[in-house]
């Protein structure tokens, strides 16, 4: 068991929608991990809600008990905050996910940073559209 991770997420696709990749920086016992994949077309948001979603999942495995998720995105915090409701039907079985994957930690907080703070899930979102050819 790990007791808390701090996790730094970030989405992005190359037009909206197009080509998306999603990047994690999990962050816990003075260890880092860090994640990236491509995930097809998809728009800016799903994409941000998908880098979360993995973020959780990762530090699921790890066995935390306590979460961080820090992230760019504006909307996708506030939803998972219940500060906005999730009105697009595409956003809602994302939202789903995400929500019941922080059902398995003890305390999840979602906390809006700026691209500056949120640099190294950035450059992984990018390595992954370009290392597929996006």
């Amino acid at each position: 068991m790990i007791g808390k991770v701090t996790i730094h997420t970030d989405g992005g696709a190359r037009g909206n929608p197009g080509p998306a990749g999603i990047g994690a920086v999990l962050d816990f016992d003075g260890q880092q991990k860090t994640f990236k994949e491509y995930i097809g077309e998809t728009t800016n948001n799903q994409a941000e809600y998908k880098a979360v979603i993995l973020g959780l999942e990762k530090a699921k495995e790890l066995g935390a008990e306590e979460v961080d998720v820090f992230l760019d995105s504006e909307l996708v915090q506030q939803q998972l905050n219940q500060k906005y409701k999730v009105k697009n039907i595409d956003l809602q079985p994302l939202f789903i996910q995400a929500w019941n994957l922080g059902m398995n930690f003890k305390k999840v907080k979602y906390i809006h940073v700026g691209r500056n703070d949120n640099k190294l899930a950035d450059k992984l979102v990018n390595e992954a559209l370009d290392e597929a050819g996006k």
